[in-house]
C-alpha cells in the first residue's frame, strides 16, 4: 500500500465523526436514551446500541461500548447506490429512522407488536362506534377497523424491503473492515472534489463511489465472505489507492500552481 493509503486510513472513520469533537459523546448518549437496536438485521442477531455516522455515499453504524470508550470498528456499513436521486436518499433516511417501540404480548413470549399498531387498534375501537352512529355502513367500518392495525405492523416492513433495494450494507467484523478502508478513501475523494471545481477530482469521486458500490455489492453477494472474493476485493482496493494518490498529487500541484501565483 502507498503512504498516502496509510495516511487516509488513518485519518477517516478510525473512530466515529472524525473531526468533530464532541458529536460521538452527543450522539451516544442519545442513542443510548431512544435505544436505536441492530437486532436481526445483522448477522449475528446482536441486540446493539447504534449510532449511524451519516454520509454522502451511505453510512457508518458504531455500536456503543459498555465501558464508555469510542469504538474502533463500525458493526455495520451501508452504501448508497451511485448517482442516488432523491428517492435512494429518502430510502436511507428510512432506514435509520429511530427503532419502533414494541410491546410484548406476553411477559414470557418473544411475541410483540408496535406500539403504533395498538395505539391504532384503540383508536379504531373508539372510531368504529362513532361511524356506525353517523350512518356508515358496517361492510365499510368493520374491514377498516380490522385493516388499519394490520397494515400499521406491516406496512414498515415492507417498506424496509423497498428501501433496502437502494443500497448494500454489510456487518460481518472482517467485511466491515475491508469497507472501513474502502470508506475512509472514498471520504478523501469525496472532500477533495468538494473543495475544487476540476472534473477530475469530481469524476474521481464518482468512480469511487462505484467501487465502493461494487465492493459492497460483492461482499453481500457472497454472504460477507471476504476469503471467497478476496482476489476481486484486491483488485478493488487497488483501484481505490490509484484514485487516492491521483487525487492526492491533483491537490498538490494546485496548491503549488496557487503559491506561485
Amino acid at each position: 500500500m502507498t503512504r498516502t493509503h496509510t495516511t487516509l486510513s488513518a485519518a477517516h472513520h478510525q473512530r466515529p465523526f472524525t473531526g468533530e469533537a464532541g458529536r460521538w459523546e452527543k450522539e451516544r448518549t442519545r442513542a443510548l436514551r431512544t435505544g436505536h437496536l441492530c437486532e436481526g438485521t445483522c448477522s449475528a442477531a446482536r441486540r446493539l446500541v447504534l449510532v449511524h455516522e451519516r454520509t454522502s455515499w451511505g453510512w457508518l453504524a458504531w455500536a456503543v461500548p459498555g465501558d464508555g470508550t469510542s469504538p474502533e470498528l463500525p458493526a455495520q456499513i451501508g452504501v448508497l447506490v451511485p448517482g442516488a436521486t432523491r428517492t435512494p436518499r429518502l430510502a436511507v433516511r428510512w432506514l435509520l429512522r429511530r427503532p419502533a417501540h414494541r410491546i410484548a404480548l406476553a411477559p414470557a413470549s418473544r411475541a410483540s407488536l408496535r406500539f403504533s399498531t395498538t395505539a391504532v387498534a384503540a383508536i379504531t375501537l373508539v372510531a368504529a362506534p362513532y361511524a356506525l352512529s353517523r350512518g356508515i355502513p358496517v361492510g365499510l367500518v368493520m374491514p377498516a377497523m380490522l385493516l388499519a392495525p394490520l397494515l400499521t405492523e406491516h406496512a414498515p416492513d415492507r417498506l424496509d424491503d423497498r428501501a433496502g433495494g437502494h443500497v448494500r450494507s454489510v456487518d460481518g467484523n472482517a467485511a466491515c473492515c475491508y469497507l472501513q478502508r474502502l470508506a475512509a478513501l472514498q471520504t478523501y475523494l469525496v472532500g477533495a472534489a468538494a473543495g475544487s471545481d476540476r472534473y477530475e477530482l469530481r469524476r474521481s469521486a464518482e468512480i469511487g463511489h462505484n467501487v465502493l458500490w461494487d465492493a459492497a455489492d460483492l461482499l453481500h453477494a457472497h454472504a460477507q465472505d471476504t476469503r471467497e472474493v478476496s482476489a476481486q476485493l484486491i483488485g478493488l482496493e487497488r483501484l481505490m489507492v490509484r484514485l487516492a494518490d491521483q487525487a492526492a498529487q491533483a491537490l498538490e500541484h494546485i496548491r503549488a500552481t496557487a503559491a506561485s501565483g
